[in-house]
C-alpha cells in the first residue's frame, strides 16, 4: 500500500520545528509551521499550496519571509491558517517591506489567511500583490467543526492546545486509501495513465457508479473494476503536535486528534527528571510524549522540538519517549 502523501521533519530534533508534507501524485506539499526553512530547496517551496502554523513564536513563523519571497512570483494563491490575530501579525510582515514595483500588472499571486478559534474557521482576508498586499476581507469556507481543510481525498483538523497562548495542532487524515493492485492492470488488458488518478477520487468520494473513460479501450463502469483492480483500505494518518502544556484538557484534544495516526509527530522538550520546567514552560516531556503515542494507538512515534539543555545527551529525549511508547498497556 503506498501513501498519499510522504511527512518529514523539516530540521533536527534540536532545531526549529516544522513538517513538510510531500504529495506522493501532483506537484504540491503542505507545511506545518513555518521555522527555519534552509533545509528545503526552492523547489520544495515552490510546490506548497497550504501553510498551518500552530502559533507565531519566532521558532513556528520565522521562514515566512523565504517562503513570500519565493511564491512572489507564482501566479494563484498560497493558503496560510493559524491562530487568532494571525491575519494581524501576517499584514503586519507585509507591511514591513516595500512594495513600489507592484501594481496592477503584477503576476497575480495572492496570500489567503485564515484564522481557526473555537474549533472553527472563523475569519479570513486576502492580500493581493496586485493591490500592493492590501487587506480584504472575505468570507469564511464553510467546514465542519474541527475541519480547516476539506477535499475529495483528505480533510485537516485542528485543535487549539494551551500554551499559555493559543498554539495548533492539526491532523491529517484521508478519506481512502485506494491502491492499484499490483499486476492486475496489464492482466485486464489496461493501461496506466491519468484515468486511474480519477478512478481512486470517484472511490474515495463513494461514486462507483460512474463509467470513467480508458484510452485505448472505452467507458467502463467502475463498480466492474473495484474489487479485482483496486485495494481500498484505511487513509493514512499523520499528526502533528508541539507547544502544549501538560494539562487533561490539552491531553483529551491530542488523543482525540491523533487517534491510531500512521505518524504522530510530537515534541518531547524535556526529560521526566526536568518536568518543573516542562510545566513551568508549558511544554510536554518525552515520557508525556511516548505516553500520548501510546494511549492514542498510534503506529509510528517521532519526537522533535529538543530543548539545547541535552545537547550532551542528545539521544536521551528520544530513549525515554520511546521507553514509554514501547511498554506493554496496563491490564
Amino acid at each position: 500500500m503506498s501513501w498519499l502523501v510522504q511527512p518529514r521533519l523539516i530540521n533536527g530534533p534540536f532545531d526549529d520545528p516544522g513538517l513538510y508534507i510531500d504529495f506522493r501524485y501532483g506537484r504540491r506539499a503542505i507545511l506545518f509551521d513555518l521555522g527555519d526553512l534552509t533545509p528545503l530547496s526552492s523547489r520544495e517551496l515552490m510546490r506548497v499550496s497550504h501553510v498551518f502554523v500552530s502559533h507565531t513564536h519566532v521558532d513556528h513563523f520565522a521562514g515566512f519571509d523565504r517562503l513570500l519571497r519565493l511564491c512572489l512570483h507564482r501566479p494563484g494563491p498560497l493558503h496560510l491558517l493559524g491562530p487568532p490575530g494571525f491575519i494581524d501579525r501576517v499584514e503586519h510582515r507585509l507591511q514591513g517591506f516595500t512594495w513600489n514595483l507592484l501594481d496592477e500588472t503584477s503576476v497575480d499571486f495572492w496570500l489567503h489567511v485564515s484564522e481557526f478559534r473555537d474549533a472553527r474557521v472563523h475569519r479570513a482576508a486576502i492580500f493581493r500583490a496586485r493591490d500592493v498586499f492590501k487587506r480584504d476581507e472575505v468570507a469564511c469556507p464553510d467546514l465542519p467543526e474541527r475541519v480547516v481543510l476539506k477535499e475529495d481525498d483528505f480533510h485537516i483538523e485542528a485543535a487549539a492546545l494551551d500554551h499559555g497562548i493559543a498554539s495548533l495542532a492539526f491532523s491529517l487524515r484521508e478519506t481512502l486509501r485506494v491502491n492499484v493492485r499490483r499486476g492486475v492492470l496489464e492482466g485486464l488488458g489496461l493501461p496506466k495513465g491519468p484515468w486511474l488518478s480519477e478512478a481512486k477520487t470517484l472511490i474515495r468520494s463513494g461514486v462507483q457508479d460512474a463509467e470513467v473513460p480508458v484510452p485505448g479501450v472505452g467507458s467502463i463502469v467502475l463498480r466492474d473494476l473495484v474489487d479485482r483492480l483496486f485495494f481500498v483500505g484505511p487513509g493514512q494518518v499523520v499528526t502533528y503536535v508541539t507547544d502544549a502544556a501538560f494539562t487533561e484538557e490539552n491531553r483529551d484534544k491530542i488523543l482525540s486528534l491523533a487517534r491510531e495516526a500512521d505518524q504522530l509527530f510530537i515534541e518531547a522538550v524535556f526529560l521526566d527528571r526536568d518536568h518543573a520546567l516542562a510545566s513551568a514552560s508549558k511544554h510536554l516531556t518525552a515520557r508525556q510524549a511516548g505516553e500520548l503515542a501510546l494511549k492514542a494507538r498510534v503506529r509510528e512515534l517521532n519526537v522533535f522540538h529538543h530543548s539545547p539543555r541535552y545537547l550532551e545527551e542528545p539521544a536521551a529525549l528520544k530513549r525515554e519517549a520511546f521507553r514509554a511508547f514501547e511498554q506493554a498497556p496496563a491490564p
